[in-house]
């Protein structure tokens, strides 16, 4: 149990990850508040950063760039305390991210269907859905990923739900998961203690 003044968390870091459009930014804002804690969207730290926006990076300087650039803002964010991270939709996809991340403490993947994600997302610019058909392009790449979003701690929905109603549900699960890992702990303890006792 994590506490500043009055404030009680279940937890002092959290990240959220999922696929583009599926609301992270803004539900990762709301649980920030929630939380009373930091909140920090790597997308926006990298283009800070380097100083051009995520389309302008991958034109410019190619996609391989743009994901040392994320490897290095992921480095840094696990150091954080008291923080919760929007994570690009790519970022957990790499294995390094991922240990990392999961290392670090819980994280929160967000879903959400096709076409929520293709409403929330056809005004963008995004690399990722410069193409003809970006329903079909947004299907593949969920298809493909999915396996791996799947290894995040906690699974979230957002489509059609009020943000406040999501960050509730993932506030709940935090204080679930933060309840399992400390009995988890108590429990390695107490076998430990036993171990060191009998010999």
């Amino acid at each position: 149990m994590f506490t500043a003044g009055l404030i009680e968390r279940p937890v002092s870091w959290v990240a959220l990850a999922g696929f583009m459009g599926t609301g992270k930014s803004r539900i990762g804002w709301e649980l920030s508040r929630a939380l009373a804690m930091h909140f920090v969207d790597t997308d926006k730290l990298i283009t800070r950063v380097v100083g051009k926006s995520i389309p302008e990076v991958f034109a410019e300087e190619g996609e391989g760039y743009f994901r040392s650039c994320e490897q290095e803002v992921v480095r840094r964010v696990t150091r954080l305390e008291h923080a919760v991270i929007s994570l690009g939709g790519g970022t957990f996809i790499h294995e390094e991210n991922r240990r990392i991340l999961l290392e670090r403490g819980p994280v929160v993947v967000l879903w959400a269907t096709p076409e929520t994600v293709y409403q929330r997302t056809r005004h963008s610019d995004r690399p990722l859905l410069a193409s003809d058909d970006p329903l079909s392009r947004i299907r593949h790449l969920m298809d493909e990923r999915e396996p791996v979003y799947k290894q995040g701690t906690i699974h979230v929905h957002s489509d059609g739900r009020p943000s406040e109603e999501i960050v509730e549900e993932i506030v709940e699960r935090l204080w679930a998961w933060s309840d399992t890992q400390h009995a988890w702990a108590e429990r390695s303890s107490l076998l430990g203690g036993g171990d060191r006792a009998s010999d």
